[in-house]
This record gives structure tokens, sequence and C-alpha cells, in this order.
């Protein structure tokens, strides 16, 4: 097919409404600028309302969540949803995405009806706070094997079912251990290839996934569409092991954010989890001034 083709082609189906989802998405660099919380993990505990009032003020838009009766917090930070919410919009913050602990429901004791419950609190908070998305965000340790990795993927199609159902989409959240070869195959291949990518699509963390020696073109080019979130976290340049600020590590995000039709990008979410220079509140407004001075052109 010859450019001329394709572009007349490409106008059809566009007006036909019946290009993929991935190939429609928003253009790279039009997104809302966004915080996973738990780059402010300890300002969170000790003083959410603060917390938040000073991310809105660095010009973050909307955050992502972590947690959900995790270690005896009540819901959000010690707050019912309906709480918590208000708090939001009265620092003109938005969520649409979450990180709760269904990852636990994985290990041995855990009953499949004490899953499904905890998944039904999850929607009810994520649905009270405006979430489209929850997402899967760790992997014990002692189910980082092949093994596992298929009981994994058959559990995240039942609970992206569940969370289906109820108008939601279940992310999963990688780290580097997805990406481990062993016999030649990754964790990560078991998830792609065993999910339903209706029921579970992928955040991505770029920092994992470029740390562990992936190549997010590749990533996206293999499912297409399917990678709605993305982790904007950065490598320090001395030590790979150590996150940083935007815009001062070894990333080239300029370079990977062209991809974002490819890969159906819909929500970022800046993160930084360890090496605060010189304090964590500091590198999440240094972040943002990045983001908005070079990536998002505000």
């Amino acid at each position: 097919m010859n450019r001329r083709n394709f572009i007349r082609t490409t106008g059809a189906l566009a007006a036909a409404g019946m290009l993929p989802s991935w190939a429609s998405a928003k253009p790279a660099f039009n997104y809302k600028l966004g915080l996973q919380l738990y780059s402010l993990n300890t300002e969170m505990k000790n003083d959410p309302r603060g917390t938040l009032k000073k991310v809105s003020s660095y010009g973050y838009q909307h955050v992502e969540t972590y947690g959900f009766n995790h270690g005896g917090n009540k819901f959000y930070w010690n707050m019912e949803p309906e709480v918590f919410h208000a708090l939001l919009q009265e620092n003109n913050l938005t969520t649409s995405s979450g990180h709760y602990d269904i990852d636990k429901f994985l290990l041995a004791g855990v009953t499949v009806d004490e899953r499904k419950r905890y998944v039904d609190d999850c929607i009810k908070g994520a649905k009270v706070l405006g979430q489209q998305y929850i997402v899967w965000p760790w992997l014990d340790p002692q189910l980082r094997n092949m093994e596992k990795f298929h009981l994994l993927a058959q559990t995240l199609n039942e609970i992206g079912e569940q969370v289906h159902e109820a108008g939601l989409q279940l992310l999963y959240h990688n780290h580097n251990f997805e990406f481990v070869k062993e016999n030649g195959k990754m964790g990560y291949d078991i998830i792609l290839s065993e999910t339903d990518p209706k029921l579970v699509k992928l955040e991505l963390d770029l920092y994992w996934a470029i740390r562990s020696g992936q190549d997010p073109h590749q990533l996206f080019s293999s499912q297409p569409g399917r990678f709605a979130v993305w982790h904007i976290k950065d490598m320090d340049k001395t030590n790979p092991d150590l996150h940083t600020v935007v815009g001062d590590g070894s990333i080239d995000f300029k370079k990977i954010l062209p991809e974002a039709r490819l890969s159906g990008l819909k929500q970022i979410f800046v993160e930084q989890g360890n090496n605060y220079v010189p304090d964590a509140l500091s590198c999440v407004a240094k972040s943002a001034k990045y983001m908005k001075r070079e990536i998002l052109g505000k």
C-alpha cells in the first residue's frame, strides 16, 4: 500500500469509527500530570491533608492511590472513601487509578470467596473516588516462578472479569522480577499471552522495564493498545538501582513518549520511591517542573 492509499484508507476507517482504540488514542504530550502517591509515602501517612495541598501547588492534576486496608490502614490513609474524595476535591485533584492489595490473595490459605469480597470492597472504594483502574501492584517473592506465573495469569483473568463487570478495568503493574528469564521465557511473557486483553491491561513502570533490559517499543508493539498507564520514573545516572528526579536521570522520556499512540496510553504518573535528595517533597516538586516544561509543554 503506497502512502496516498494508506492515508485514504486510514481516513476512511477513522470516519467510520473502525480504527482500534490504540490508533485513535490521544497524542503524546497531551496528558494530565499525575503523581503516584507512594512517592510521598511518609508524608501521606503523617499529614495527608497538608501533603495533598502541596502536591496540587506543584501542578499535579491527579493522583494514583495505593493500599486499601493495608497494614491496618482504614481504607485510604485512615479515611473513608467519601472523606478522602472530598479531600481530593478540596485540593483540585482527581484520581483515576489505585494500587490495591489484591496481590496478597494469591497466597496460600486465602479463599476465593475472601478474595472476591475484598475485590468488591476495592470496587466500591474506587467508584466513590471516581477511579477507572484497579491495579495489581506486587508479587510476593515466593510466587516469582514460572509455575506461579501461570496461576497469576489465571487469577488476573478472574479478578479482571469481576472488575470489568463492575464497569472498571484491572491493570497489572510490573517490577523487575517479571523480566527474569527461566528456560528462555519470562514471567511477563506468560502474563501477556495467558491473560485476556479485554480483562487485564498493563501499567508499565518504565524504570523497572528499562532497568531489566526491555525496550518499551518492543513491548508496545507486541500488544498494541494494551498499556493504558505508565509510571514515569527516572534512573540515577551513577547507580541504576536507584531512582531519581525525573529529568535528572538516564532515561530519555522524550524518546519514549511518542510511543503513546501505539501503547494505548491514557494516564501517566510520576513516581520516585527512593534516593530523595534533599527530601521527597522537593523531588516531587522538581519532577513536576521538568514534566511541565520539557514533556507536557505547560
